[in-house]
């Protein structure tokens, strides 16, 4: 059984050891090295200084260990999501090993192991001289030695790169590991001497500085267990799904026998020599002669040895998948994760350094991923949203986030990971929710979600939500625009019309904003410039999906409509730094770090920033609100958590919701890859798809709102949402200003005048008037303090004053004699003639009228009826 106390022949074994090494090495030439290392090829007087010459210090480092990444379960304890490794070793303590395992291991490698010092001499000076004459290949190496071996190959190994500077995977990583073994364990000649005596060296020198128990631990914790399996407890729950401390006697002894020879004994192959096929043939042989050794060393009885050796060995194998594919529904969120660590100088300064520290650096690394917001999240989005359809690329993603924090609550996507080259439809590895910094796609259009940064522009110059503008479609006019204070006009038929053809009309920014008014939008933009609208967006952490800036185009359309390629955690950062009251967090999804001394280790910078005033934020908050009960109404949820929302349809492309809190924000895509642009998909075949593969009763462009209502109504209930904070007064005022007087003047001229003091025009029916045919005659309202924006109706003059005699024209008088006096006065009016009445109402007859009937008479003639009693 292991000790933690050497014998006194051990300690007089080590000392032996460290009285000199140049003393060892004359015992050992003058015994039997002299003749090997000569037949070697190595003169004596180098044979007596070789010793000398190798290094006699060695600190073993830390071994390659998996980077585990965690989230947080429904029950919100972290859980397991992925792991990522070159080597999978789980390293345990002493008493987490199974007695068996260390019997099994000392018996069959280095019985003498709690005796010796580290070297065996005899059993060495044997191997060397039989390895150089080539009469065996045996190593006869202690476990300290092989300890030291194990160590070097470990030390070679985080040497060869997994990927060049580049980035780029290494082609020669196999390879180049494989020189590490066999470096380490078959060179020949001078140089396999060489390799022994400075496994010696090293040997005396760990056992001087470690505990026996130390080193047998240690061994069996950077050992090779076949292929990427690394470690006792890792080979534990790979061959036989248990644990190092849980292992029976036949699956100990199998595991001593295994690393002997790693990837010959492995019992994880189906077909093939040493296969489950021939019951592992060969390593049963090797697991009997442990078993054997332990029955010689009397640790197992006979009885024992008989039942272990005569049982087949039964392999229980658990995948050791790595990488996201293992999180299932949650590996685009992984994706994410692991583009942070890849692309953070908190992993590393080199993009290489980082990906060794991912698969090597055994960091457990804890994030924000809340499966209370992502499981609804998944089961609407499996229940609602194709995974591909035939016709098109599709895409549905939801993200939704911390507002108060940026944290990354839940990432969900229609579609089946899978990072091979070989995915098929519906199969992808990137992240349709992330930008391409982050492993995502291209991002997608916003739409009108993107009206926002109009908003927001609008309130930051001092403009309030009440103040009134033209947002009717303007048949044959122009928008007046400024772009980076430069002056442009773009003719309205250029810039796009309303969602259905929608007129437009007269209101405010609150109206705007509840019904999506995308000429209401142009009326806004008008008074703003185009530049600046898109450096708001920029301020609220939004870029374009392929990284590039927003302020890089700034065309009416696309600076109000949002026809640029947005990924959807971009936008649902925007809406939730308006819930935050102005305050911008960066995305985060790495809650905690800790390195394999279980220290925590400094997380990727993130930040929260007032980027727009309070006051702004609370006014945007409140136009937003009137979403909820107009176009977002169908994301509504009635649990009585306040809610901000804003729809956003893209032609070309899809539909987004967006949905905030004051707590948490979600934004939802559903539609075309941003590469399936009208000019490929025609909106009637675009519309024909969404009806076709939509679920039940619902087309494609509307599952948005049960995605929100999924997502927004699981975080609602986790995390809640307070009251919004009041508009600002000024922001909401009505405002008035002064209204020109432009009667008498001419409608083209009364026109620019009162748009220039900022009033919308209409021009009404001609009015009779002294003022000179065509001029402005009336104006409504008139001339005074008025509502910013209002609508000024002009009336032209008709030319005719008033009271004055129409032209003179004749008419036939109709006979009305007998008929009902209403319908007697309709008809002289519809003549052009005026009635007079005697007693006539509504229900009278008309008995009488003057002139007579068929008289020829001029136009307005007034015709006087008389009426009789009805009786």
């Amino acid at each position: 059984m292991p000790q933690t106390k050497r014998t006194l022949k051990g300690v007089l074994g080590g000392l032996l050891g460290l009285v000199g090494l140049s003393a060892v090495a004359g015992v050992l030439v003058t015994a039997a090295v002299t003749p090997a290392i000569a037949v070697a090829g190595v003169t004596g007087s180098q044979a007596l200084t070789i010793f000398d010459n190798l290094p006699n210090s060695l600190t073993p480092g830390a071994p390659m260990e998996p980077t585990t990444i965690y989230a947080n379960g429904t029950d919100g304890k972290p859980f397991q999501l992925a792991k990522f490794y070159d080597q999978n070793r789980v390293p345990v303590s002493f008493d987490q090993v199974s007695p068996l395992l260390y019997d099994a291991i000392l018996s069959s490698e280095d019985k003498s192991f709690y005796e010796h010092g580290g070297v065996n001499l005899g059993a060495t000076v044997k191997a060397v001289v039989d390895n150089v004459r080539g009469t065996s290949s045996r190593g006869a190496s202690t476990i300290s030695q092989q300890f030291v071996k194990n160590v070097l190959i470990q030390e070679c190994e985080w040497d060869v790169k997994p990927t060049l500077k580049n980035g780029e995977a290494n082609p020669e990583y196999a390879n180049q590991l494989q020189a590490c073994w066999t470096e380490a364990t078959e060179a020949k000649g001078a140089d396999g001497i060489e390799r022994k005596l400075q496994e010696m060296r090293y040997a005396i020198q760990i056992e001087k500085d470690f505990s026996k128990n130390d080193i047998l631990l240690g061994y069996l914790n950077v050992a090779n267990f076949g292929g990427q399996t690394y470690g006792i407890e890792a080979a534990a729950n790979r061959y036989f799904g248990t644990t190092a401390k849980n292992l029976t006697l036949g699956q100990a002894a199998t595991l001593a026998g295994i690393v002997q020879n790693p990837n010959r004994f492995r019992i994880d192959r189906a077909e093939g020599t040493n296969s489950k096929a021939d019951g592992y043939a060969d390593t049963k042989v090797r697991r009997n002669y442990v078993l054997n050794r332990m029955l010689q060393n009397g640790q197992i009885t006979e009885a024992q040895y008989k039942e272990a050796s005569e049982a087949p060995i039964v392999a229980n194998i658990k995948s050791t998948a790595q990488g996201c594919s293992a999180a299932g529904a949650q590996a685009y969120f992984c994706q994410y994760v692991r583009a942070v660590i890849e692309n953070d100088e908190a992993f590393g300064k080199t993009q290489s350094e980082r990906q060794e520290t991912l698969r090597r650096g055994g960091l457990k690394i804890y994030t924000s991923l809340d499966m209370r917001i992502q499981q609804p999240g998944v089961d609407a989005m499996n229940e609602l949203a194709p995974t591909f359809v035939p016709e098109a690329t599709y895409a549905a993603s939801g993200v939704t986030i911390e507002a108060t924090t940026g944290r990354v609550l839940a990432i969900v996507q229609n579609t089946k990971f899978n990072e091979t080259s070989k995915a098929a439809a519906g199969e992808t590895s990137l992240v349709y929710a992330a930008d391409q910094d982050h492993n995502g796609s291209g991002g997608f259009g916003p739409g009108s979600s993107y009206k926002l940064f109009t908003l927001l522009d609008w309130l930051e110059k001092g403009h309030s939500v009440n103040e009134n503008l033209n947002g009717a479609v303007r048949n044959g006019g122009s928008y007046k625009l400024t772009t980076c204070g430069k002056q442009s006009t773009v003719a309205a038929k250029n810039a796009g019309g309303n969602f259905r053809k929608n007129r437009g009309f007269a209101g405010t920014p609150m109206s705007f904003t509840a019904q999506s008014l995308n000429t209401g939008y142009y009326a806004m933009a008008e008074k703003l410039d185009l530049c600046d609208i898109n450096k708001m967006a920029e301020r609220l952490g939004v870029h374009e999906g392929d990284m590039g800036s927003v302020t890089s185009s700034n065309g009416l359309f696309e600076s109000t409509l949002g026809s640029k390629s947005i990924a959807p955690l971009q936008m649902a950062s925007a809406y939730a730094t308006v819930a935050n009251q102005g305050k911008f967090c960066q995305p985060r999804v790495i809650d905690k770090v800790v390195n394999t001394a279980g220290e925590e280790m400094p997380v990727p910078k993130s930040t929260c920033t007032q980027v727009i005033p309070p006051e702004v934020a609370a006014t945007a908050a409140h136009a937003l609100q009137g979403v909820m009960s107009a176009t977002g109404r169908d994301a509504r949820l009635g649990d009585g958590v306040p809610l901000i929302g804003k729809t956003g349809t893209n032609e070309s492309t899809g539909t987004a919701m967006a949905t905030a809190s004051t707590k948490t924000a979600t934004f939802i895509f559903s539609g075309f890859d941003k590469d399936m642009t009208a000019d490929s998909i025609p909106f009637e075949k675009r519309k024909r798809i969404e009806r076709t593969y939509g679920p039940s009763g619902m087309q494609l462009s509307q599952i948005r709102f049960p995605l929100s209502r999924a997502m927004q109504g699981a975080a609602n209930a986790v995390y809640g949402g307070d009251r919004f904070p009041q508009p600002d007064r000024d922001l909401t005022r009505r405002v008035m200003k002064d209204l020109p007087d432009v009667v008498g003047k001419s409608i083209d001229e009364a026109t620019g005048i009162l748009r220039e003091a900022g009033f919308s025009v209409q021009v009404g029916d001609p009015v009779d008037s002294e003022i000179g045919q065509g001029l402005v005659a009336e104006q409504n309202p008139g001339a005074g303090r008025a509502p910013a924006g209002a609508t000024v109706t002009l009336r032209p003059s008709s030319g005719k004053k008033p009271g004055a005699a129409a032209p003179e024209a004749e008419g036939t008088v109709p006979n009305v004699t007998g008929a009902k006096y209403n319908q007697a006065k309709a008809a002289l009016e519809k003549l052009g003639f005026g009635v007079s009445e005697d007693g006539c109402n509504g229900g009278s007859t008309v008995s009488g009228q003057d002139p007579a009937a068929d008289t020829k008479a001029p136009a307005g003639t007034e015709v006087a009826l008389s009426c009789g009693d009805d009786g």
